[in-house]
């Protein structure tokens, strides 16, 4: 196990391209695919807490979320956005980087990684 740890799902371009950048630049990482290994409510609570809140963990113009009825796209509080991340771990942006200082962040851009690990 390493101290990098990247979740993210395998079918998705944005998630091999950023193990593709930490491969390239020599950074050691554990992969991690949400949707056969599901992340726990509490680490899900503390990404959103890091990254600004649920409405910047979950990517809110994908197509998952797009089929959601209106009353799904407005959960509550933490129980429900817990739930409907349970019953949809698509909804989660990807990829999720997470390092060894507890620093989380969303998504991957090659200038972003640069910044991250320099």
């Amino acid at each position: 196990m390493t101290d990098t740890r990247l979740y993210g799902l395998n079918t998705c371009d944005t998630c091999r391209k950023a193990k593709a950048w930490l491969k390239q630049n020599g950074i050691a990482h554990e992969f991690i695919d949400y949707r056969n290994n599901p992340v726990d409510s509490a680490t899900l609570k503390a990404w959103a807490a890091k990254v600004g809140g649920w409405t910047k963990l979950v990517n809110r113009s994908s197509t998952t979320w797009r089929f959601l009825d209106d009353a799904q796209k407005s959960p509550s509080g933490d129980a429900e956005w817990l739930a409907l991340i349970a019953a949809n771990p698509a909804l989660v942006k990807r990829p999720v980087l997470q390092t060894a200082d507890g620093a989380v962040s969303v998504g991957f851009t090659e200038s972003s990684y640069k910044l991250r690990f320099a």
